[in-house]
Formats: structure tokens, C-alpha cells, sequence
């Protein structure tokens, strides 16, 4: 968790680099973005956390939540807003006719794809998934993680997945980093690490 939020700068990291790769293939490093480039960087790399009840706003409409980086961005407003909205609802699984619903009339695998759906409100090159699935039933954990394979592989997404549940790493990742005490111990694909 510490690793993802360094990697966002929502917690500044004391030491190291974090380097990122644009789409056109330059490298910027991350902990020397100013303000103006670190609200570009922000739109690119984009989080799912680990609770969907804590982590959506209680006082807002879905419609609102999944809107409001569309918004902030001044990429669309009015109806081409809640069209966007809408795509993204579908995208996720969930019935855009509920667009003006509040989180609580939603169970938690669905508040999780209304974050999910938020987090790819700005079209990322990187979802951070922070134990995406720990909060969910072990059911709806293996939809979300279907719904996560189907839109990195639509989207062509990178994902940082970060788990304690080494069966959902086997299945969900290609490489898997273990770390310790916040160092890499151990590098390898799920082969390597899980056999």
C-alpha cells in the first residue's frame, strides 16, 4: 500500500526514484514533478482501493463519483458528461439507468465496479489496484477479477496489483514482486514464486 501511494505521490517518498514512461516514450521521474505535471500524471496513472464502502462518497450520486475527474478535467460537462458516465457504467457491469442512485442502494462488488469505473473515468496507461478484491465475498472477488483481466486486455492497461492473497496474485498477475519490510526480496513470474 505504502509502494502504490508512493507511486502516486499521495505520500512522498523519503528515498529512491519512481520513473515513469509516457505513451510517446519518454521517461519523467515522478518525484520532481511540479504541481501542473504531477495533476497530468494523476490522469494517467489512477487508483482502486481497497474498501468500496469507505472509499466513495456517501453524499454523492454515481453519476457524480464516476463523473467528477471527467469534470475536473474539463474533458466533458452536461450530456456528453453523463454520456461518458454511462459508457463507463456499462463498461463495468453495472446499469447506467442507475446513474443517480447513491452508494448505499449498492451491494459491495458493485460499489467496487463504480470505483473501478471512476478510476478509468480519464482513460489510464495504469490502474494501482490497493487489495481491490480483499473486501469483496470470494464470489464476487473472482468477477471483479475477471472484469479487471477483460478491461486491462480491451484497454491495454498496466496494473500494479497489490495483494496478500497469493491464489488471487496466481491468477491475476504476470510478475509478481514480493516485498518485506518495504524491500524486494524476491522477483519472478507466478511460477517461479508460487512453485
Amino acid at each position: 500500500s505504502t509502494l502504490g501511494r508512493s507511486i502516486l505521490r499521495i505520500i512522498e517518498p523519503s528515498s529512491g526514484s519512481i520513473v515513469f514512461r509516457d505513451p510517446d516514450g519518454s521517461e519523467r521521474e515522478v518525484t520532481r514533478l511540479d504541481k501542473a505535471a504531477l495533476k497530468d500524471y494523476h490522469r494517467q496513472v489512477r487508483f482502486i482501493f481497497q474498501d468500496p464502502f469507505a472509499s466513495l462518497n456517501p453524499r454523492m450520486t454515481v453519476r457524480q463519483i464516476i463523473g467528477e475527474p471527467i469534470h475536473v478535467s474539463g474533458q466533458a460537462r452536461g450530456p456528453a458528461l453523463d454520456a461518458r458516465v454511462a459508457e463507463l457504467m456499462e463498461q463495468v457491469g453495472l446499469d447506467p439507468m442507475g446513474m443517480e442512485r447513491y452508494p448505499h442502494a449498492f451491494s459491495g462488488g458493485q460499489r467496487q465496479r463504480i470505483g473501478i469505473a471512476r478510476a478509468l473515468a480519464l482513460s489510464p496507461a495504469i490502474l494501482i489496484a490497493d487489495e481491490a478484491t480483499a473486501a469483496l465475498d470470494v464470489s464476487i472477488r473472482s468477477q471483479i477479477l475477471d472484469l479487471l483481466l477483460e478491461i486491462q486486455s480491451r484497454m491495454e492497461l498496466s496494473f500494479l496489483f497489490i495483494s496478500h492473497d497469493i491464489s488471487v496474485i496466481r491468477y491475476f498477475c504476470d510478475r509478481i514482486i514480493v516485498m518485506y519490510r518495504g524491500r524486494i526480496v524476491e522477483t519472478g513470474t507466478p511460477h517461479q514464486i508460487c512453485a
